[in-house]
């Protein structure tokens, strides 16, 4: 279900797009660069989430990669609540989503969205970002998977939503959910044959 509409169509453009450029700072590439940790897109897979920062041997690049993907989706939903309403809160979060993905600086080459998704969750609706969380964490320790466990915590943000009575935000979890999935679809090709990376591995 959407929210209610009570933002006009100029102010919701505007959302979209402070929200992408949010979205799009790469701050995994810019940790790696400061930290000289070599570039982030020729480690590993390439990606410039925390997961990949990971496998530079860096647990503090990775544990800053995490925290500020995360707060730029955060930030955008409460920015765009604070100054418009629960519409545009949710348009920015999903264009924060959508930068961190396909980031104009990196010729829309970038992460999976997790960890921005993780926080937009929370900014929306903390209850529902904080047991989100607490799944993404107990299935990537029981798998030792990264992957999988995002692929379960966005899979099941949706129920968490409603059974917190967040009806409005199914619309946004579900598209979240599907665009992860989507993302992730080598991750799951890996899952399935059993070859994807552990947590901690380095590339």
């Amino acid at each position: 279900m959407l929210p209610e509409i009570t933002s006009s169509v100029p102010v919701l453009i505007l959302w979209a797009v402070l929200g992408y450029l949010l979205g799009s700072i790469p701050f995994g590439l810019l940790l790696t660069r400061a930290m000289n940790l070599g570039d982030l897109r020729s480690i590993g897979s390439g990606n410039i989430g925390a997961t990949n920062v990971l496998r530079t041997g860096n647990k503090a690049a990775a544990a800053g990669t995490l925290l500020l993907d995360g707060a730029k989706g955060a930030v955008a939903v409460l920015l765009a609540r604070w100054m418009a309403g629960e519409d545009a809160a949710q348009l920015a979060g999903l264009a924060a989503f959508l930068g961190h993905c396909f980031p104009v600086w990196l010729k829309f080459r970038g992460g999976k969205g997790v960890a921005t998704f993780i926080g937009l969750i929370l900014a929306l609706h903390w209850p529902v970002g904080l047991i989100t969380c607490a799944t993404w964490l107990a299935a990537a320790a029981m798998s030792r998977i990264s992957s999988l466990g995002a692929l379960v915590a966005a899979l099941l943000s949706t129920l968490w939503m409603v059974l917190f009575g967040q009806i409005e935000m199914t619309a946004l979890t579900l598209l979240l959910t599907a665009l992860i999935f989507w993302r992730h679809r080598e991750n799951i090709d890996r899952i399935r044959k059993g070859t994807e990376s552990k947590i901690g591995q380095k590339g």
